[in-house]
């Protein structure tokens, strides 16, 4: 009987163990470092970046961009006004931005189907609350 009670307290502790183990193991992988791919845009690309349509007009710059949790949500654009003067600025969703990279000029460009008149009526973002500047 004793020999069943210390087989019994033995396999327990070690089941305890494994067990213990397996949990540390589970918890203890985070990632925390990812790799830019050579496809990927940077922020820097991004900003101050001239937005043209169809017809090679300037409709805006990409001013800045608008981050909701992890993902990129918006492009602040800035449209209108001459110099910065009377300029206002939208947010449009990044998939209407086709954004590339050419290799040959070693160039960033950005096109829209839009027009300016289309983005001079589009709701207006302002800088003010948590995002003044």
């Amino acid at each position: 009987m004793r020999k069943m009670l210390v087989a019994l307290a033995v396999a327990t502790t070690f089941t305890g163990a494994i067990s213990l183990q397996a949990q540390t193991a589970t918890t203890a992988t985070r990632e925390v470092y990812v790799k830019a791919l050579p496809t990927d845009v940077l922020s820097s690309n991004l900003i101050g970046l001239n937005v043209q349509n169809n017809a090679k007009e300037s409709v805006g710059e990409i001013k800045d961009l608008v981050v909701s949790g992890a993902n990129l949500s918006g492009l602040i654009l800035s449209v209108g006004g001459f110099l910065g003067i009377g300029e206002r600025y939208v947010v449009v969703t990044p998939s209407a931005v086709n954004v590339v990279y050419s290799e040959n000029d070693k160039k960033w460009t950005a096109t829209m189907d839009t027009t300016k008149d289309a983005l001079k009526a589009a709701p207006e973002f302002k800088y003010e609350g948590r995002w003044s500047k």
